[in-house]
């Protein structure tokens, strides 16, 4: 179990917030420009959605048998080293993907570049804990989350500029990322000291937080089954592939939009009936997407709200998890959190892009509608069975 420093002042406190949620806004662009990016460029190699979606999963897939091992490794290296290495792995891998445009070498290297962005998240995530004050915490959270899906909006955004081809979307999400070293460096003295210690492991914190880790898992498989899966979709439908890319920045603005508002609001009430809400919201809103798809506005207006809604996933999940776990158990809860995530990373873009495969193209949106009916059965369960422990 990591060991927590906590910064001596509040200047202190801010320059290593500023740093973890650097981190954040590097995790949160280089997979927002990399999913889509990537997906269009083996459309173009002529892969099929299910080998896309498979090499997509290779992130989760990463992330699983890496986070275990990233406190015990940073406690030996250093997290800000660790964190610097990351990035500059990260940064360079991206640039890799153009220059060997292989479907076969993408694999290995998208294990590489997912393995980073693992490193990224945990890390980070154990930072921003440790140096948000006790009585801000859901407050900086709160931010952290909206950094992270402003860098997921960053990404697509910057495909719509640049576009898809060529070496400038990726020499610019490289440089994106070498950016983020500014801050890790000016705050290398304020990092988080992890230590070792025992910890109970995913079986045990989905028998005491069942719904926190299941939004966590099923966020992940629809955040990357959208972004990978939707710049298909688009092309499916008739969009060029600049304007297909650009769906994906509507989900991710309406994840930065619904943010802060929806966390506020599961301060207010039964967390549960928040999950609830957003599990039902992101059924109905994929089941409307092939009904939206005769019109790019409506459809961009849909995508906004619904992934501003389903976004806060992730969050709601998270702060139930604190609010089910205390003290030393919500670090490694956190852990499995973020390996759970990854689980739905890696198991969400081959079962939607499965799902077009099979009813072409609007299997898309009904397999996505499927998952997340699916979650809302154990949230009804848990509100039936009375108060939150």
């Amino acid at each position: 179990m990591p060991a927590l420093s906590t910064p001596v002042s509040d200047r202190d406190r801010l320059g290593a917030m500023a740093a973890a949620i650097a981190c954040v806004a590097v995790v949160g662009t280089g997979l927002g420009l990399s999913i889509p990016l990537l997906s269009l460029e083996m459309e173009r190699m002529g892969a099929s959605s299910v080998v896309i979606g498979l090499n997509t999963a290779v992130a989760g897939f990463a992330a699983i048998l890496t986070v275990p091992f990233v406190p015990r490794l940073a406690a030996k290296v250093g997290v800000v080293r660790l964190l610097i290495l990351a990035i500059v792995l990260g940064g360079l891998c991206l640039t890799a993907f153009k220059l060997f445009p292989h479907l076969v070498l993408w694999f290995p290297l998208r294990f590489v570049f997912s393995t980073t962005m693992g490193v990224l998240f945990v890390l980070s995530e154990f930072w921003i804990n440790d140096a948000a004050p006790p009585e801000r915490r859901g407050l900086v959270m709160g931010i952290y989350a909206t950094v992270l899906a402003i860098g997921f909006a960053i990404g697509p955004t910057l495909l719509t500029l640049l576009g898809t081809e060529g070496f400038a979307p990726y020499l610019a999400g490289s440089a994106l990322f070498f950016l983020g070293l500014t801050p890790l460096v000016l705050a290398r003295n304020l990092s988080p000291a992890l230590g070792h210690g025992e910890g109970g492991g995913i079986v045990t914190y989905l028998r005491l937080a069942p719904l926190a880790v299941l939004a966590a898992a099923l966020y992940g498989a629809v955040e990357a089954g959208a972004f990978a899966i939707l710049p298909l979709y688009g092309l499916r439908i008739g969009l060029d592939a600049q304007v297909a890319a650009a769906l994906v920045s509507a989900v991710a603005l309406g994840n930065v939009v619904f943010q802060i508002p929806v966390g506020l609001l599961a301060d207010r009430v039964d967390r549960r009936l928040v999950l609830l809400g957003g599990s039902l919201a992101g059924a109905l809103g994929a089941a409307l997407i092939p009904w939206a798809s005769a019109s790019l506005p409506g459809l961009t207006a849909l995508l906004f709200v619904w992934g501003g809604i389903v976004g806060t996933l992730y969050t709601v999940g998270l702060a139930h998890l604190g609010a089910t776990l205390r003290g030393p158990d919500l670090a490694g809860a956190n852990a499995a959190f973020v390996m759970l995530y990854n689980a739905g990373l890696m198991l969400g873009p081959p079962l939607i892009g499965g799902g077009m495969d099979l009813a072409p193209p609007q299997g898309f949106a009904v397999a996505m509608s499927l998952l997340f009916a699916l979650f809302a059965v154990p949230v009804v369960r848990s509100l039936v069975r009375g108060p939150a422990g």
